[in-house]
């Protein structure tokens, strides 16, 4: 640049010696113009050197056009100065790439996680994926005392640890599909049994620390009652409930039930159910054949059973998932060391179904299992072994053992007669502990907070009168049912003395395991359901389906036992 002495002239401004015309203050402070304010076009005049020389910026090396910095010696630590970063630069870049790497995570990175990790489960389908993260809603709830999160095996005392619990303390849940993260209330008719009440969610909620079922007189779906069914997957362990029963304790009718079913079959959607529930098997024999017989054999299969079907002992179509499956048929596996087929089944267990019974009437519960196939004539070994029960003054053999459509071990024990609806307000706990399996496996009913009895798994042994093995305690991964309806199949209905409203009030609900033998969900290693269902998911989403064949037109696997494969 030009010096910057006062004798320079300064670019756009004129000494006082020049010949333009000046603005000049009078002595009194106002602006007087002499001549017109004016430039002429000649930069030259203005101070500016417009020579040449004076054209070039020698601060520019890099717009000089005289000098090549890749070249000339000169120009070279210059040029590398170029390729200097300041740090406020190297802020300024940073900061553009992070916003560059955020938006690249959220709506690239963040959508393609959300997707590989989310399970792929459709609505309704009560399998492992369908237990969501809601909230803070973990598998054990954190209202469950700290006292209540171990308990000591009602088999053998082994401490066992809480792995699962609702204290249902938040009023007003809503259990409409999709609106809880463990329980979902029915939308059907239970017609399997004949129920004369509509299962909806309308009438399944939470109050007062409660979960609550009503059973109303109200017309739904043209039938003139209303009731509610609720559904967490878990395999053996111990299963407890703090239930409040419906009504009174000595008008029969109502039928409250907290159960479990495996998680092969849907209570509710028949499709599912066929050839499926009650069976627990898995060997391949005359067991898995339809009425339980091959060629009308053996022979006392067809002469033993029940009076209502000509005496045939069963009147099921066969195990659908059965040991005997053909290699390559559909099946939801696993397979044995051998290379059959593990059989699959829905078997069934009851923590409780209440009942009005006994003379002068009292309150009772049947506690219970379903089993499929049968014995002859549907007598277990009910040998002191293998039933034990704690308290023979209320607790007694049912005398409903099987039907040719399910064979039951149920005992029937009275209840504590002040816990229901409109006698007092107190809770009764009831409960199963089981051991899946053979040999040292059992189930163990609890009923207000005792024991009331034990099978043993050698009361459903083979039975060589009618050619069957021995049937397992339930290993299937089983998910847990409350529900509240009515149905003659059950039992006589007082319709007369029957008190409407009425409500099954549950207070909790929790689910124990032995820290070794930790197994929850509903589609396990061993016992895997999620494949099979979402193959043939209309069937578990559809009630109106009622059979497997001929509703939803799909065969059964071929039977190595009835045909060659």
């Amino acid at each position: 640049m030009a010096s910057s002495s006062s004798s320079t002239p300064r670019p756009g401004f004129a000494t006082t010696d020049s010949n333009l015309p000046l603005l000049r203050l009078s002595s009194f402070g106002d602006v007087r113009r002499e001549s017109w304010f004016t430039l002429g076009p000649d930069p030259s005049r203005w101070g500016f050197d417009v020579t040449k020389d004076g054209l070039v910026d020698p601060d520019d090396d890099l717009h000089d056009p005289t000098t090549d910095p890749t070249t000339d010696p000169a120009t070279t630590n210059e040029c590398k100065k170029l390729f200097n970063v300041s740090l406020r630069g190297f802020a300024n870049v940073g900061c553009l790439a992070l916003l560059c790497a955020i938006f690249l995570a959220l709506f690239i990175g963040y959508p393609v996680v959300t997707y590989a990790k989310t399970p792929r489960f459709l609505p309704r389908i009560n399998s492992t994926g369908q237990v969501p993260s809601m909230g803070n809603f973990g598998l054990i709830d954190q209202d469950t005392p700290l006292q209540a999160r171990r308990k000591a095996s009602a088999k053998d005392g082994t401490e066992m640890i809480l792995v699962f619990s609702d204290e249902f303390n938040t009023n007003g849940r809503s259990f409409y599909p999709g609106d809880d993260p463990y329980w979902e209330a029915a939308d059907l008719h239970y017609w399997a049994t004949n129920n004369k009440e509509w299962y909806d969610p309308e009438a399944v909620t939470t109050v007062d620390g409660s979960l609550v079922i009503t059973f109303s007189e109200k017309q739904t779906h043209d039938l003139n009652f209303q009731g509610g069914r609720n559904k967490f997957c878990f395999t053996g362990g111990y299963f407890e409930a703090s239930v409040q029963l419906p009504g009174v304790n000595n008008v029969a009718g109502m039928w409250p039930a907290v159960w479990t079913m495996g998680n092969l079959g849907r209570a509710g959607y028949g499709a599912t159910l066929e050839g499926m529930w009650p069976y627990t098997y898995d060997s391949c024999d005359v067991g898995t054949a339809p009425n339980q017989t091959r060629n009308g054999l053996p022979y006392d299969a067809t002469v033993n059973g029940d009076h209502l079907f000509g005496y045939a002992l069963s009147w099921l179509p066969g195990q659908k998932l059965s040991r005997c499956t053909c290699d390559g048929e559909s099946h939801p596996g696993p397979k044995h060391p051998d290379g059959t087929y593990v059989g699959r089944s829905s078997p069934e267990i009851d923590m409780i179904e209440a009942q009005v019974g006994g003379k002068p009437h009292i309150g009772q519960v049947s506690q219970s299992a379903q089993w499929a196939p049968f014995d002859r004539s549907y007598l277990w070994d009910n040998s002191s072994d293998n039933m034990i029960v704690m308290d023979p003054s209320i607790s007694k053999l049912n005398g409903f053992i099987g039907s040719a459509t399910q064979q039951a071990t149920s005992v029937v024990t009275n209840t504590n007669q002040l816990c229901y609806e409109y006698v007092e307000d107190c809770y009764s706990v009831y409960g199963f502990e089981y051991k899946p399996g053979y040999d040292d496996a059992y189930i163990t009913w609890v009923s207000d907070n005792k024991i009331s009895w034990t099978l043993n798994a050698g009361g459903v042994g083979p039975d060589s009168s009618v050619e069957i093995s021995a049937r397992p305690v339930p290993q299937e991964p089983m998910y847990m049912i409350i529900n509240l309806g009515m149905s003659e199949n059950f039992g006589a209905i007082d319709f007369d003395h029957l008190i409407f409203p009425n409500h099954l009030r549950v207070d909790y609900v929790r689910v124990y395991q032995r820290a070794d033998a930790i197994n929850i969900g509903c589609s396990p290693k061993d016992f895997p359901t999620e494949d099979y269902i979402n193959k043939y998911i209309e069937a578990y989403t559809n009630p109106n389906l009622t059979t497997w064949r001929a509703d939803y037109g799909q065969p059964f696997p071929k039977n190595s036992f009835m045909e060659p494969c």
